[in-house]
């Protein structure tokens, strides 16, 4: 088994547990459950998949990736009572599956060949559109959409930090490894200590003077 694939089963089931958490709120069925954390799961590594012109689809070539999902799934359907408060586990669960889920598609692009700007695109890709699906579909906000959060920032720093790694010489899975830390670094810190980026402060117009200028 290779790290690539290690680093998509990861990704799969974490996201999945997210996906079912999310089922959880909105109170949907076992089916509902194991919809949506297939779909949160699967659906950054589609995306990824189908830009890179990977064929077949990860997901398609190994169906043991469907199995895992639904593993999640059944699993959440009969614990999501117990976390105390579930948006703030949706919130850890997804931080930490962004940090598996960056590094899979940046190594995915890294091992296509592609261009070190589609390479940190892929991983950026990979990280959030699972979780963006997800939200979408149940009529969430976006988690990657979050006033200011660090979340796609998280991702494309972490990725960035692979190519640098690349870049000074270090092995490959060592780059990996610093794109899980700095992205789950970055992640985090805006969770437990509101780590934020500027954002646009809308201003109102100017009143034109008494010239009209």
């Amino acid at each position: 088994m290779t790290a690539l694939t290690l680093l998509d089963y990861g990704s799969v089931f974490v996201f999945a547990l997210t996906g079912a958490l999310v089922a959880s709120r909105a109170q949907l069925d076992l089916v509902g459950f194991m919809f949506l954390s297939a779909l949160t799961a699967v659906g950054g590594g589609t995306v990824r998949d189908l830009l890179l012109d990977r064929n077949p689809v990860f997901w398609i070539a190994d169906p043991t990736i469907l199995a895992v999902a639904a593993v999640a799934a059944v699993y959440m359907f009969f614990t999501a009572h117990r976390f105390e408060s579930r948006l703030a586990a949706l919130t850890w669960f997804d931080a930490v599956a962004l940090a598996i889920a960056v590094p899979a598609g940046t190594a995915a692009a890294l091992e296509s060949g592609v261009h070190p700007a589609i390479v940190l695109i892929m991983g950026v890709v990979t990280g959030s559109f699972g979780g963006l699906l997800r939200d979408v579909v149940c009529n969430e906000v976006p988690l990657i959409l979050k006033q200011g959060e660090l979340y796609l920032s998280a991702a494309f720093f972490g990725a960035l930090a692979a190519l640098a790694a690349i870049w000074a010489g270090l092995p490959q899975g060592l780059a990996l490894l610093s794109c899980a830390v700095v992205t789950f670094a970055l992640r985090a810190g805006s969770l437990a200590f509101g780590w934020r980026l500027p954002v646009y402060r809308s201003r109102p117009p100017r009143r034109p003077g008494r010239s009209g200028k």
